[in-house]
């Protein structure tokens, strides 16, 4: 006996009304599915009742003893206004200042891509055999460089949108009922990328940024020799701590001595974790000297890099904009041609010259 999912037989039915029952409670059922949906939908953009928001924001205890504070009373309504459009029209009007922002940052991310809206900028730089710089300082032959630049006017409205994409999202991370899944949810972490690169790209091209990049040797040195102190002191402190007797040892592994040798070498000493013995003592004393002393050496170096990049900025700050040339692309490309052609001239002459002098200095009298 054939039945379907009701219990009805289905092999006294003939075969093309079985046929037809079986294919409308097919469509019954993906109709109730999606109505199903529906109803989840609808239900959560119902409109909340007190009890229910407080039991979203885990306040329900405080609600029922009318406890709650103007924060607690405050929270739920600034969470309305940013994350459910249909709340008021005040949320209507904030979803649609968002999309016009959104709209606006794209377009803008598009079309100052475009051939017509970018500036070609000449500028000097001081080539020598090794590397490339615009420092004055250096020796070497100057030459003229294209460098490439949006108009600024596409750099100010990425600043508004991005304002604008910081403040919401600071604005939901605080008012939402649970920050752990906030973070988590994929749309979330989308945004704060997304927004945390322009500051990125921002930062680049500080001068702050490009000072590290010039104190990179010395930094990474720095940061070897923090780390192989660390090493040694958290091992000297292990087993300085194990030659006397001492029941109260802090130090009963070379692990937990990293976080103390850290600590101490950076000057912060929180106390957590201290020497007891007249030899964890000395240890302790070298350690806290020597970090003083690895952390203070190369920081004339990244002052001194610092006051080079600020003086130049503010240097060029201070140039007529008329001394900033502007030119069109294909007379940029022809003054790039006449400078690097003159720059090969002075190489052979140089060359040559100089040929003959060595040759002569070689040749003993």
């Amino acid at each position: 006996m054939l039945q379907d999912d009701y219990g009805v037989d289905l092999s006294a039915i003939p075969f093309v009304k079985r046929y037809i029952i079986l294919h409308l409670r097919w469509h019954c059922r993906d109709t109730q599915e999606t109505l199903a949906v529906i109803d989840r939908i609808d239900a959560s953009t119902d409109k909340l009742s007190d009890e229910q928001i407080a039991k979203v924001f885990g306040w329900e205890e405080d609600y029922l003893l009318g406890k709650l504070s103007p924060w607690q009373r405050l929270k739920p309504k600034v969470w309305s206004l940013v994350d459910e459009p249909w709340s008021s029209i005040y949320a209507k009007v904030i979803s649609v200042v968002a999309v016009f922002f959104i709209c606006l940052s794209i377009f803008s991310f598009c079309i100052k891509t475009h051939p017509g809206f970018q500036v070609p900028v000449m500028r000097s730089v001081y080539k020598n055999s090794s590397s490339t710089s615009t420092d004055a300082a250096h020796d070497g032959t100057q030459v003229e460089v294209i460098s490439i630049y949006n108009q600024n006017v596409f750099f100010y409205v990425e600043l508004i949108s991005n304002i604008w994409f910081t403040a919401e999202f600071l604005i939901r991370f605080t008012f939402c009922p649970n920050k752990g899944r906030f973070i988590k949810t994929p749309i979330n972490v989308i945004d704060l990328i997304a927004t945390v690169s322009f500051y990125i790209d921002i930062l680049v091209d500080t001068i702050l940024i490009q000072t590290f990049k010039a104190s990179a040797q010395e930094l990474t040195l720095l940061v070897f020799f923090v780390a192989l102190g660390i090493v040694v002191f958290a091992s000297l402190i292990y087993y300085a701590e194990r030659i006397e007797p001492n029941p109260n040892n802090d130090f009963d592994s070379i692990p937990r001595g990293l976080w103390w040798a850290i600590v101490t070498m950076c000057t912060i000493g929180f106390g957590d974790m201290v020497p007891k013995t007249c030899m964890g003592m000395i240890v302790g004393s070298l350690c806290a000297l020597t970090g003083v002393l690895t952390i203070a050496l190369p920081v004339p170096v990244i002052v001194s890099n610092f006051a080079m990049f600020y003086s130049h900025a503010q240097a060029r700050a201070k140039l007529p904009k008329k001394r900033r040339r502007v030119l069109p692309m294909d007379q940029a490309k022809l003054q790039v041609f006449k400078s690097s052609k003159v720059v090969s001239q002075e190489q052979s002459f140089l060359k040559y010259a100089l040929k003959p002098t060595i040759m002569t200095a070689a040749v003993p009298r």
